[in-house]
């Protein structure tokens, strides 16, 4: 338990109404998790406006509220403070009750469109493979030590997210490495974070659906590296285009990695196979499990934060050379009749073309590549062509189904992809609305030796259709089907 004068510690509010001695037994955002001596902060939202919701949280027993404005109908016993930006006290004051766990351990952040799960759980394997203890927080699962902790989002709210850093604290954690998302540097989600270094993947197009405009969503991800502590490490993939943008106006200490261009930390590929990735590594050749271009870039990035977190390089190779990174990204499997299935994250033209081009480089022959792909309900419309096209451009027979529809017609969504195939490519792409028929139809039509790909969903377990979860996992339902082929 603390008092209300040690949470907001470090907040600049516009007026204080009541005391800052009251003690505060919880810090929440959502009036329905008010309880007897609570701090309600009230965040307008994208979606709700937590200001309508004070009067619900007084009733429920908060002692204290903090808000923009105060609704004139609101009435009860309470203590208020005002402020600017409650997104912004949110995040204050959840790191102030939970006593700034983020300061306690050497928190890393990973942004960029794709990659950014490969790299953290990447960084958090090898770091236990070292023997340390750690934390990840990622969109497949939350971890502490080994203990899974189920993720609903890429980036927790600021409240979840401390309390897990807390957690970590407690059990001993050294580090921890998350995905920061560009929704939540924008939703102020980890403002009050002290972050001992931060690595930028790439950026191509996503989510704007959200951000509207390319600009917006890049500025959102450069917030993060300019928010960085002069003690901390900014990494940036100098290969992409926006790699130098992210390192504009940070203090942090400025770092580099790439294949192509001159950077502090380098990678050449050798060999790219199915089986791996032979790499040439700061002067060193290194087998890895990983296969694709992308990865050697996920691969190189690990190393460099690593070397930056002053490990020891001989430790940092053997160590990587032995991990698979995260679930869902790239895991392939064989038929009995040697046709070889990929399940893959990807859900941005990028990410497509990526894994798609890496199928192409190693391939040896006429396997014929069969790729099934949607686009998710809900979001950003306009990568949903440009998806399309990829596929079509990258493929011999493209699949066009159902992703997670949401509250979308999967008819209309599969339409929207339509726009993008070109009169070229008509006579090789099938729609099927179904994803699970689709996914039958690609194993029915692979001839031995050809590849599958089930691009969008990757780790996920479920599909999301008319706002209803279902058990869905792509690669249950592609070993299912091998299984017939035998």
């Amino acid at each position: 338990m603390r008092y209300l004068s040690d949470i907001i510690e470090g907040l600049a509010f516009t007026e204080l109404q009541g005391s800052a001695d009251v003690e505060i037994t919880a810090v929440v955002f959502d009036s329905r998790k008010a309880i007897p001596g609570s701090l309600f902060v009230a965040v307008k939202g994208t979606q709700v406006d937590g200001h309508d919701y004070i009067q619900q949280a007084i009733q429920q027993g908060a002692s204290a509220i903090i808000c923009e404005e105060l609704p004139g109908h609101v009435t009860g016993e309470f203590d208020v403070l005002m402020v600017a930006d409650s997104a912004i006290a949110l995040g204050i004051a959840a790191a102030n009750f939970y006593g700034n766990p983020s300061a306690k351990l050497k928190l890393v952040g990973v942004t960029g469109t794709n990659g950014k799960t490969t790299v953290a759980t990447l960084l958090y394997q090898l770091f236990r493979d070292m023997g340390y203890k750690c934390g990840l927080l990622s969109t497949v699962d939350n971890q502490i030590n080994g203990r899974i902790i189920p993720s609903t989002h890429t980036t927790p709210d600021p409240v979840a997210l401390n309390e897990l850093l807390n957690d970590m604290v407690n059990q001993g954690c050294d580090y921890c490495f998350m995905e920061v998302s560009s929704h939540a540097i924008s939703q102020q989600r980890v403002k009050s974070l002290q972050f001992s270094g931060g690595i930028f993947t790439n950026l191509t197009h996503d989510h704007l659906d959200y951000h509207k405009t390319f600009d917006v969503y890049r500025d959102a991800k450069k917030a993060f590296f300019d928010a960085l502590p002069v003690s901390a490490f900014a990494l940036t993939n100098i290969d992409d285009r926006n790699g130098n943008v992210m390192l504009q106006n940070t203090r942090a200490h400025k770092k580099s990695y790439g294949l192509k261009s001159m950077a502090d930390y380098r990678a050449r590929i050798l060999e790219n196979q199915f089986s791996g990735l032979l790499l040439n590594i700061d002067n060193e050749e290194v087998w890895f499990r990983m296969v694709g271009s992308f990865n050697a870039y996920n691969l190189l990035a690990v190393y460099a934060a690593a070397m930056l977190l002053d490990q020891d390089k001989a430790k940092v190779l053997t160590s990587l050379s032995k991990l698979t990174g995260a679930e869902g990204r790239f895991a392939y499997i064989h038929a009995p009749n040697k046709v070889i299935g990929i399940v893959d994250y990807a859900h941005t033209p990028d990410a497509v073309q990526n894994v798609l081009s890496t199928i192409h480089n190693i391939r040896k022959g006429n396997e014929k590549v069969i790729t099934v792909i949607g686009c998710g309900g809900d979001r950003d419309k306009t990568k949903r062509p440009a998806m399309a096209k990829v596929a079509c451009e990258w493929s011999d027979k493209v699949i066009l189904t159902s992703d997670n529809p949401r509250s979308e017609d999967p008819a209309k969504i599969i339409e929207d992809m339509k726009d993008g195939v070109d009169a070229a490519f008509k006579r090789n792409v099938l729609s099927i609305t179904d994803r699970r028929e689709a996914i039958k139809t690609a194993c029915h039509l692979a001839q031995p030796g050809d590849i599958i790909l089930l691009a969008g969903k990757g780790h996920e377990k479920y599909q999301e259709i008319n706002g209803v979860k279902s058990h869905f996992d792509d690669m249950e339902e592609l070993l299912e089907q091998f299984k017939q082929i035998s």
